[in-house]
């Protein structure tokens, strides 16, 4: 389903979509006065998007780096070409060791490989313990957001959640009382697990050590707790070298939550002793990517949610309209290469404002890859009918000055009312502009010998 009629039930809660929207301009708003603290905030952005721009240019040679490295600690090192093998890899260990209980920290990739369900329908009990996260799973729903995955969500909804899943009194929206009962509730669940499951955020190549940034320590509650410590890693999480690592913590708090660093940057290098460490690094579709030169630089995003919280269509139809486990600017690049067709509309959920662009801590060039995606989306045939035929219509009079200069001649005399016969989404949402009366090159030829 396209993204405008996905788009649609959220922005008819025109209550919920304004207070979506001032709530994330509120984090960009955050962001901004945390970036102005910093003189060399451009030459860090400048710096972070050279190294990985490097590493991309180089990365089968990081990635072989890295697995020696971390094997050479003690780390086991998996590979997974897909979504599939991935969810495969990490059951089989939990199979294998006849665990039934996990823990979970955030993880985007976990959510793109849909691991939950899998392993859920294979008899693994799986807890997100990051408290968005928790609150949509409770609510049976995917992430809204890959840094506030219950930004959609009201106090009020929270607080009947809760009252459903956790037995908190009805009707008590405190923040401080609903987050001691998730925190009492989650204890639990952090004693009895007997593995836990992370992401990853930067991989060192030289040490093969990587490093996890939460606000919650809840993946060092999990990880400390647990037999077993799973690490999800997408291959474009590589850095070269640990002295390339604090370019990127000053940048990603700051560009998320406009905060001068994450409370948590927690490192792993290897195993503690009688337990086992895994990483499991996944491709699904990101080399296919590196071999796209107009859109390679989308991998050397570090998941900040910047773009999201700037952008003007996301911050106003909501997370869920991309169907994606990535949604706003950033998703609406890196999804049309998996599935084209699926993702066709999201190139087009854009104003190409630039702001994106603007707030990215790598650099990447966000909204030209939107324009060039809705090129190869046009060229592809992956658009109605009616707006091939539109836009052909369009590229012949534009063709010819002839042709249009009558056409919009004729234009002027069409009455607006016309326009809203047609059931279009353009002329439900916005009142067209008044025609003048005279066309610019009538008027011009009017007024030129005027002084």
């Amino acid at each position: 389903m396209s993204h405008s009629r996905l788009a649609e039930k959220f922005i008819g809660d025109r209550a919920r979509a304004g207070w979506h929207d001032e709530t994330l301009w509120m984090v960009r708003t955050k962001r901004d006065r945390e970036v102005k603290k910093i003189e060399e905030w451009e030459e860090l952005r400048r710096i972070a998007s050279d190294i990985k721009d490097h590493t991309l240019s180089r990365l089968d040679y990081y990635l072989e780096q890295f697995e020696s490295a971390a094997t050479e600690n003690g780390i086991i090192v998996h590979w997974a070409a897909d979504a599939e093998e991935h969810n495969k890899i990490i059951f089989q260990i939990l199979k294998n060791k006849g665990f039934t209980r996990v823990v979970k920290s955030k993880s985007i990739l976990t959510e793109e490989c849909h691991l939950n369900p899998y392993l859920e329908e294979r008899g693994i009990e799986v807890v997100d313990t990051d408290l968005g996260e928790r609150i949509v799973q409770f609510a049976g729903q995917p992430p809204s957001h890959i840094v506030l995955p219950a930004i959609h969500l009201k106090k009020s909804e929270i607080s009947k959640i809760f009252n459903k899943e956790l037995g908190t009194e009805a009707g008590n929206e405190d923040p401080e009382y609903l987050t001691r009962a998730a925190r009492a509730h989650l204890r639990g669940k952090f004693l009895n697990a007997q593995a836990a499951v992370t992401g990853v955020n930067f991989a060192i190549a030289e040490t093969g050590g990587f490093v996890v940034c939460t606000n919650e320590g809840n993946a060092d509650m999990g990880v400390h707790l647990a037999q077993v410590h799973i690490a999800s890693m997408g291959i474009e999480k590589i850095i070269p070298a640990a002295k390339h690592l604090g370019v990127f913590t000053r940048v990603l708090a700051r560009s998320a939550t406009g905060q001068p660093v994450t409370v948590y940057t927690s490192h792993f290098h290897r195993p503690r002793p009688g337990r086992e460490l895994h990483v499991v690094i996944v491709d699904n579709g990101r080399t296919g990517q590196l071999g796209r030169e107009k859109f390679r630089s989308s991998l050397k995003c570090i998941r900040c949610g910047a773009c999201m919280n700037t952008c003007p269509i996301y911050r106003r139809s909501g997370g869920y309209s991309y169907n994606a486990a990535v949604p706003g600017p950033i998703g609406s690049i890196l999804s049309p290469g998996t599935d084209l067709k699926k993702y066709s509309s999201l190139p087009f959920a854009s104003t190409l404002c630039g702001s994106c662009s603007d707030v990215c801590p790598v650099r990447i060039n966000i909204h030209e890859q939107l324009y060039f995606w809705r090129q190869e989306i046009v060229q592809s045939g992956n658009v109605s009918l009616l707006q091939q035929v539109m836009m052909k219509l369009t590229g012949i009079v534009m063709r010819y000055p002839g042709l249009y200069r009558i056409i919009s001649r004729v234009a002027l005399h069409i009455p607006s009312r016309f326009f809203y016969l047609f059931k279009n989404s353009w002329t439900r949402q916005r009142d067209l502009p008044v025609m003048p009366p005279l066309t610019f090159r009538e008027w011009f030829e009017k007024n030129r010998n005027k002084p």
